[in-house]
């Protein structure tokens, strides 16, 4: 696998992230839609949280020609609290009343866990427009986590994982997905994130055992606790900002 060339750092207060994470997703929302259909694909966890309750808040998202989908679930019902379907209903896809015909979630609760993977990497499209992904203190991205069978997968686009986390029963996208989407937003929050983000931009490529450098090349919404590691010359050669004292 080629070493992608790294993309782009933006990092802002934490009582700003919100917003500017959310303008920047936004711009490419609305970019895509003007060309055609778009599919976006939700992270789970609860870093994106303020920024789906900022986009729940807009007017102007094309949510008329946007397809929902996601990058991973835990393998519990839609309904309960664990449930990354369940916080983008009540946080981001409720509120903004996206059409249930366009949220396609994954179905981790059905007991063929293979089956379900692969019904719905059926559904995906061959290129998802925007994939919104988080960072895990150990350097997971969706449920790709340090040392999985996964991270090596080249054929299938949706596997069944067991995550060393609670609950560790998922299902998640694989690289191929990562590297085909057309945009790629990393979000990241607070000093808990700063060594994984650190670690995912700056250190020797080894997705091994940082997973979430497989999304190197895309944009890393950062605050500053989370931008807190970076060197310096890291962030100014891409953005032309510099990181603040958390």
């Amino acid at each position: 696998m080629t070493v992608p060339v790294p993309g782009s750092v933006r990092v802002h207060a934490a009582g700003a992230w919100p917003g500017a994470a959310g303008l920047a997703v936004l711009a490419a929302l609305r970019e895509a839609a003007a060309a055609g259909p778009v599919s976006l694909a939700l992270a789970g966890g609860s870093t994106p949280v303020p920024l789906y309750r900022w986009l729940a808040a807009r007017e102007d998202v094309p949510w008329s020609r946007i397809d929902v989908f996601f990058g991973d679930e835990r393998c519990v019902p839609p309904d309960d609290p664990d449930s990354n379907y369940r916080t983008a209903r009540k946080t981001l896809l409720g509120p903004a009343e996206v059409e249930a015909a366009r949220v396609h979630r994954m179905p981790a609760e059905r007991d063929d866990r293979e089956a379900a993977a692969a019904d719905y990497a059926a559904l995906l499209p061959p290129h998802l427009t925007v994939l919104l992904l988080g960072i895990g203190e150990e350097g997971h991205t969706a449920s790709l986590f340090p040392g999985s069978p996964a991270l090596e997968e080249r054929e299938r686009r949706v596997v069944p994982v067991t995550a060393p986390a609670d609950p560790p029963e998922r299902l998640t996208v694989t690289p191929p997905v990562l590297e085909q989407a057309a945009r790629v937003f990393v979000l990241a929050t607070g000093q808990r994130k700063a060594e994984p983000v650190a670690r995912a931009l700056e250190a020797p490529w080894a997705p091994d055992v940082c997973p979430a450098q497989l999304a190197r090349r895309g944009t890393w919404l950062l605050d500053r606790a989370a931008a807190a590691h970076l060197s310096r010359d890291t962030v100014a050669a891409v953005s032309g900002e510099a990181p603040e004292a958390p």
